[in-house]
């Protein structure tokens, strides 16, 4: 999913920029109302967020100027104009949500994955790998027909990996993603937490998807063909 943050104080654009990707987001920053403007009409994105007080064009007028030329992607307000007026303003305008600056990420990313999933923009419906199907919305693992029971952390677990599948994820990123911890080396949960999903998706079936890379983390990896 690809996200386009429109944001000029250099801080708060940075921290958005590295949390979102983090996050497992394709992200573009700009830090111009202008540029923001001309990547949004250009490019493919699946969200913006977007500030308002900006260089060039404020987000007022970039979200009514998407909105006057047929531009429908979602957009997210984050600002520290914090008046009712101001909410009321940006949802007339056509924006989909409004947060107030300052914020706490985990809250950001909630409602940016809020406003992804009510879209459903370019995002398939179920996940698929070799023989197993993930669905999101149900809930649901799959692999050769056969329908597989995860706990609540396992099932984020297998939807990270998945989603980012043939990409080698660190171990720090997955605690943080899935555990929302930072990663202890003292620690063993990770390991623990992988070896019963393999139990589960690759035991008695082939080919065996999870991958331990040494001293890097962990891959679910596409099968090779022959």
């Amino acid at each position: 999913m690809k996200i386009l943050v429109v944001e000029d104080e250099p801080k708060t654009g940075n921290y958005l920029r590295q949390g979102l990707s983090e996050a497992a987001f394709v992200v573009d920053l700009v830090r111009d109302g202008n540029d923001g403007l001309h990547a949004a009409i250009t490019e493919g994105y699946d969200l913006i967020v977007l500030d308002v007080m900006l260089p060039g064009r404020d987000g007022w007028s970039v979200l009514r100027t998407l909105r006057e030329a047929g531009v429908g992607t979602p957009v997210l307000f984050l600002t520290a104009r914090d008046g009712v007026e101001d909410r009321v303003k940006g949802l007339e305008l056509g924006a989909d949500d409004y947060l107030v600056k300052p914020f706490a990420f985990s809250e950001l990313l909630a409602r940016v994955r809020t406003l992804l999933r009510r879209g459903k923009t370019k995002e398939p419906e179920v996940l698929r790998i070799a023989d197993m199907e993930l669905d999101p919305s149900r809930r649901r693992v799959m692999r050769s027909g056969k329908r597989i029971d995860l706990t609540a952390k396992e099932f984020a677990l297998l939807e990270l990996l998945l989603r980012r599948h043939d990409e080698v994820l660190p171990r720090s990123l997955i605690a943080s993603q899935v555990w929302d911890m930072n990663f202890d080396s003292d620690t063993n949960v990770i390991e623990v937490a992988v070896r019963r999903l393999r139990a589960k998706i690759d035991d008695g079936f082939e080919p065996k998807l999870i991958q331990t890379v040494r001293g890097m983390g962990y891959v679910l990896e596409t099968p090779a063909t022959a």
